[in-house]
Order: structure tokens, then C-alpha cells, then sequence
């Protein structure tokens, strides 16, 4: 299962959003800086109306969903990178992380203190950024010193001497690793460090209630930031979410409909999550269960098979595959076998998202 973590400055709505995510998490969301102190652990499901589907035409005992794990990580601040306000400890949480998921606050409120004093998602996301780098450069400079004396007659030192230094010269300027350019035998010589700036990053633009379906001038700000580093960002309300778990399902609805939204910005913020670590879902339905099964994009079908058990990739035969809006068109697996929807695939097939998939392998 990978892991997302959820990073910001304090107060900018974390920790609400957390709780929304995992309904039932344990995170303290209090008006002040450090509430946060151990990082808060929950495992989401990915919501995919596929399976409601899949489970009536198989009439299925019961859904499982795929699922991500969320990491509400403590507030950082200016001076994170030299220790402050428990820094240290906090930038070593978020490089345990596959994603960066960085909450950035596009309300005001008097109320809710700002730990700078006002609303400022540019200067915010330049601290965090920046604390990261700084991080990073530090990590690199020492690599740098001991790398130094191993490329005088080592050629695989000198490779990654050559990517260090780019990477230095390339932090300096406050810049992120993943916007940096590098060949893949450069890319593959650091890959050990972990870098935190090289970490695929979506922006969750935090609003109030009335900003929800539109957005605002902050927002705005946030998708500029972002566009420089090829990043998404997704609207949400951490406010809109903390009161969306206290209402009966059936309310939920009529509740983001009087909004001007269909969903609450916490599903687009998973799956727009799933999307960025590179992920891919197939299914597989019948009467026991209809299930959603996570693969990285590009797995091949004997790998897929190995992520249900190691025996389906080690004897592994043929995987019988149909598509899912294919499947729902007919109605039944019997009328998709049929019609000729079903299809054989070897073991050099490359498994497509949606794909319903049965497996057949040699004990």
C-alpha cells in the first residue's frame, strides 16, 4: 500500500482534512501550531462507483475497494530545515511518503490564526518549498563530499557526482528535484537518497464552504504556483468535509447540491492522489465479492495475477479479460462470452485500467 503524506503550514486545515478523510481518525484539529506532533496514520478507500455496478450484475456478497494510506504530518515552519518548531522530525515523516498531498490555505477567518498573520498561499508554499530544498541541499552537500573522492577512479562515482552537482546547483535556487532535468542513468545514481523535492506533489487549495464551486482569487494563485511545476491542484473544504461526515448518507447529496457541487473535494483529492503515484485498478466480480486490485500502470498480466496471491504468478496461464463498460453494455459475463467481449491474454499482455479480469494458472 503507498503512502501519501500530508504536509502545510500550521492552521491551514490539515488535520480537519484528515479526519474527513478516514471518517473515524483519531487527529486533533485545534487552533494552534504543533497540534499536530506524531504524524496520524489512515487508510482510505478509493471511491469507485465501478464496483456498485460489478457487484449487481454479479450479485456479489460484498465490495472491496482498493485503498491508500494517508499520513497527516505536523505543521512545518520557516526554519524546519535547522530544526525549528520540531522540523527535523517532521521532515523525516514526510520522506517516508511516496506523494506529497501540500494543503495550502485559501480562506480567511478571524478566528483561525494564521501562523504568519494573513492569507498568503504564494509565501506559503515558498516556505514549505523552500524548507524542503534546503533539506534536500543539505542531504546532497554531504553526498557530494564523500562521492568527491570516490570519482577519481570510480566511473559509476563520477555519474553520480555529475547529477549531484546539478542537484546542488539546482537547490540553491530554492527549486524543486522533480523539475529537474536528468538523464535516466543520472536519475537511477541518486534514486537511494529519498530526495523530499523529488516527491510527485498535488496542491489541495483549502476554501470555505462558499468558495467550494468556484474557487477564488487565492485559488487562483495556487494553480499559477502550480502550472511552474507541472503540479494539479484540487479545491477543498476542509470545513464543507468536517460537516459532510456528521450527516446521514442519504443527506449528503441534497447537502453539496445546495453548494453548487456534486462531490465533496475529498474524493477528487484521492483519486487525483491514486492518479499521481502512477497507479491503475483492475477488477475482478463474482459472487463472493467484486474487488478492486491496485497495479502500477504498465504491469503486465502475470504480475497483476501475483498482486491476488504468488501462486497466480508463478503458474499463471492466460488471464480472461473483458472491459468494464464493455461487461456492462452486456449485462452478464454469460452475454459479454457471447458476443465475443471476453478475451484471452498472455503473459505479455499490459493490464488497462477498468480491465474485469479472471485468471486461470497451474497449481
Amino acid at each position: 500500500m503507498l503512502r501519501a503524506g500530508i504536509v502545510g503550514l500550521p492552521n491551514v486545515g490539515k488535520s480537519t482534512l484528515f479526519n474527513a478523510l478516514v471518517a473515524n481518525a483519531k487527529a486533533d484539529a485545534a487552533n494552534f501550531p504543533f497540534c499536530t506532533i506524531e504524524p496520524n496514520v489512515g487508510v482510505v478507500a478509493m471511491p469507485d462507483e465501478r464496483l456498485q455496478v460489478l457487484a449487481k450484475i454479479s450479485n456479489s456478497q460484498k465490495i472491496v475497494p482498493t485503498r491508500i494510506e494517508f499520513v497527516d504530518i505536523a505543521g512545518l515552519v520557516k526554519g524546519a530545515s535547522k530544526g525549528e518548531g520540531l522540523g527535523n522530525q517532521f521532515l523525516a515523516n514526510i520522506r517516508e511518503v511516496d506523494a506529497i498531498v501540500h494543503v495550502v490555505r485559501c480562506f480567511d477567518s478571524d478566528d483561525i490564526i494564521h501562523v504568519s498573520g494573513s492569507v498568503d498561499p504564494v509565501r506559503d508554499i515558498e516556505v514549505i518549498n523552500l524548507e524542503l530544498a534546503l533539506a534536500d541541499l543539505a542531504q546532497v552537500e554531504r553526498r557530494i563530499e564523500r562521492t568527491r573522492k570516490q570519482a577519481r577512479a570510480n566511473k559509476e562515482a563520477q555519474l553520480e557526482l555529475g547529477a549531484l552537482d546539478k542537484l546542488s546547483a539546482w537547490l540553491n535556487e530554492g527549486k524543486s528535484a522533480r523539475n529537474l532535468s536528468l538523464t535516466e542513468e543520472e536519475t537511477e545514481s541518486i534514486k537511494y537518497l529519498g530526495l523530499l523535492t523529488a516527491k510527485p506533489i498535488i496542491y489541495g487549495a483549502n476554501v470555505s464552504e462558499d468558495d467550494l464551486a468556484t474557487g477564488n482569487q487565492w485559488v487562483e494563485q495556487v494553480r499559477q504556483v502550480a502550472a511552474t511545476e507541472q503540479a494539479q491542484v484540487v479545491i477543498v473544504s476542509a470545513q464543507v468535509e468536517s460537516e459532510l461526515i456528521e450527516l446521514p448518507e442519504e443527506e449528503r447529496t441534497d447537502f453539496l447540491e445546495a453548494l453548487g457541487v456534486t462531490e465533496g473535494g475529498l474524493k477528487s483529492l484521492i483519486k487525483a492522489t491514486y492518479e499521481l503515484l502512477g497507479l491503475r485498478t483492475f477488477l475482478t466480480t463474482g459472487p463472493e465479492e467484486t474487488r478492486a486490485w491496485t497495479i502500477i500502470a504498465g504491469m503486465r498480466a502475470p504480475q497483476a495475477a501475483g498482486e491476488i496471491h504468488t501462486d497466480f504468478e508463478r503458474g499463471f496461464i492466460r488471464a480472461e479479460t473483458v472491459a468494464y463498460d464493455a461487461l456492462v453494455e452486456a449485462g452478464s459475463m454469460t452475454t459479454a462470452k457471447e458476443k465475443g467481449l471476453v478475451r484471452s491474454e498472455g503473459k505479455d499482455y499490459v493490464v488497462e485500467e477498468g480491465d474485469v479480469m479472471l485468471f486461470r494458472f497451474n497449481v
